[in-house]
């Protein structure tokens, strides 16, 4: 900020507060996510019985290491946005879809009639953060990234990111049956007699 610039600067309340605000949530979702899931299941396939729910099964294994990969972006995305003071087209796409991502689970809840994990911190903490971090970054003078596209980006990449953190999550975690012969599989080493 220049001498006689009446505009605030960036603060690191700004970027870092995506991982911070992220963390917040994500933690509702580690302790809630499996076991709601396995609970509301019967539930879920007779209101939506065309959702291939066995598919969608997921063991807290695959819950910590989808929300760790998860976390692995957004702490990317919160560096770039911390050393570019908010103007990274990165960071701006992760506080939109972060910010987004609010708004669905108050969707879900709305669907579902009832908790769902994730809607407790959503509205007091994902989109008040999303809200007042692009407040503060309008105030700052920063650039929306192009016209706006980083909304766009972030509704579009959201379902994009989840699904990427969510497939390597079941590849990581997915149980290897012997008769499947997966790469994590144990075989006996054998030796080639001459």
């Amino acid at each position: 900020m220049t001498e006689g610039d009446a505009s605030p600067a960036v603060t690191a309340g700004v970027t870092w507060g995506l991982l911070a605000a992220w963390a917040v949530h994500d933690a509702e979702e580690l302790v809630t996510m499996a076991g709601w899931l396995r609970e509301a299941r019967p539930w879920l396939e007779e209101r939506f019985p065309d959702v291939p729910w066995e598919r969608l099964e997921m063991s807290q294994a695959h819950v910590n290491v989808a929300i760790g990969l998860m976390g692995g972006i957004v702490a990317a995305a919160a560096a770039r946005g911390a050393a570019t003071g908010g103007r990274s087209p990165a960071f701006q796409t992760v506080l939109a879809g972060f910010g987004v991502h609010g708004v669905v689970h108050l969707a879900q809840s709305a669907l579902a009639r009832g908790y769902t994990p994730g809607v407790a911190t959503a509205p007091v903490v994902v989109i008040p953060y999303a809200w007042w971090a692009w407040r503060r970054l309008k105030a700052a003078g920063v650039p929306m990234e192009a016209g706006g596209r980083a909304g766009a980006a972030g509704l579009a990449a959201l379902p994009l990111a989840l699904g990427a953190v969510h497939g390597l999550a079941h590849l990581l975690t997915r149980a290897r049956r012997p008769e499947e012969g997966g790469p994590l599989r144990r075989r006996p080493l054998r030796r080639r007699l001459p």
